[in-house]
């Protein structure tokens, strides 16, 4: 019988939820250019390569869109937004209460982040395409 593969997809409303898709995003490569604020729509969107952790062998890589909802306004601190090949490295992503509205915010490894300022927590994590480690998937 052939085996069936799916790929995961988890939504985030609260703290634990959040705290799953940060643990899964943990040491993922992103570039500048995959990450994209859509005003209108209140959208954040990232393409990150990540290493399948879930994956007892831990052999696999994934490519995964994270997507934030609600967003009204976006900073970033110590990130060269004009160099567009540069790759950071995902450490956790956190959030804080500020008021009625949330700041969710995407810490990176040499003191880089990005804050986003949502009216709730809504976040998506969805996998798009799966390699063995090694092999390029961009």
């Amino acid at each position: 019988m052939d085996e069936k593969k799916y790929q995961k997809k988890l939504i985030a409303n609260d703290q634990d939820g959040l705290a799953m898709i940060s643990a899964l995003l943990n040491s993922s490569k992103v570039k500048v250019s995959d990450m994209k604020y859509l005003p209108s729509s209140k959208i954040f969107l990232l393409s990150a390569k990540r290493s399948k952790i879930e994956d007892e062998k831990n052999t696999k890589e994934v490519n995964s869109i994270c997507r934030v909802d609600y967003v009204s306004k976006v900073k970033s601190k110590n990130i060269d937004q004009k160099n567009q090949d540069l790759t950071l490295e995902l450490l956790a992503i956190d959030y804080l209460k500020n008021k009625e509205n949330f700041e969710i915010n995407l810490i990176f490894k040499d003191n880089a982040h990005i804050a986003l300022s949502t009216e709730l927590i809504d976040i998506t994590l969805e996998d798009q395409i799966e390699n063995y480690k090694n092999e390029n998937i961009r």
